[in-house]
């Protein structure tokens, strides 16, 4: 058994061509991110590298960037581990979250189409549906996709930007409580999807405001044993 303890099947292929380096951090990441590699984790470059099929070189290299953006701490005399957010970071992140959607949420209610509409429709069916058949990462993936589709209808580059940036950490947050939120989620989505085809940019913002607020007090109310 590896130390770094990765479940069958989760470690992704590196497409190829494209710099290795930068396969392997968003492997990692990625990795990090679906909480294949658990907070606090140890990370031993060569067992890493073996899993990835690469040198331990790139690992390294992948791993010291992920320790400047604040996924991996490097620890004297200790090796690499994922970091472990404090509830502090956590809760200042979805406030941050909380924001920007609520403003994403807004627009999208002011310039959706019946096609945008129906995108949002069709994601929030198929998270339904994964939220059914247990599948979390599935769902968490559609909650993601969902989100981003409704940044995309607002129309607004310099939001969606600023979404990005915290796009990863809010799926790091948010894979813990999936299963806690479950369909819950979906029947806000569902709300959400109404008030925008209403055209209502005063209720979509207040309900995506509630929406991630639900998700934040989840976070620190999750079970962590």
């Amino acid at each position: 058994m590896l130390s770094t303890g990765l479940p069958q099947g989760a470690v992704p292929r590196l497409e190829r061509p494209g710099p290795l380096r930068e396969r392997v951090y968003e492997a990692l990441l990625e990795l990090i991110t679906t909480r294949a590699l658990r907070p606090g984790q140890h990370l031993v470059e060569s067992e890493l590298a073996g899993h990835l099929g690469v040198s331990r070189q790139p690992v390294r290299e992948a791993l010291q960037r992920l320790n400047t953006e604040g996924w991996v701490d490097l620890r004297p005399a200790q090796g690499a581990f994922v970091h472990e957010p404090t509830e502090e970071e956590a809760d200042q992140l979805l406030t941050v979250r909380t924001l920007l959607e609520a403003e994403a949420a807004r627009l999208a209610a002011a310039h959706a189409d019946s096609a945008g509409v129906a995108a949002l429709a069709e994601l929030c069916a198929e998270g339904e549906q994964a939220v059914a058949a247990e599948d979390v990462d599935r769902a968490v993936a559609l909650n993601a996709a969902f989100h981003s589709k409704v940044m995309e209808l607002a129309g607004n580059t310099v939001l969606a930007g600023l979404a990005a940036q915290v796009d990863r950490r809010v799926r790091w947050y948010y894979t813990p409580v999936a299963r806690q939120r479950g369909s819950q989620s979906w029947v806000e989505h569902r709300e959400l999807i109404a008030a925008i085809d209403a055209r209502d940019e005063q209720r979509a913002t207040r309900l995506m405001r509630e929406h991630t607020e639900h998700t934040r007090r989840s976070y620190h109310e999750r079970e962590t044993a």
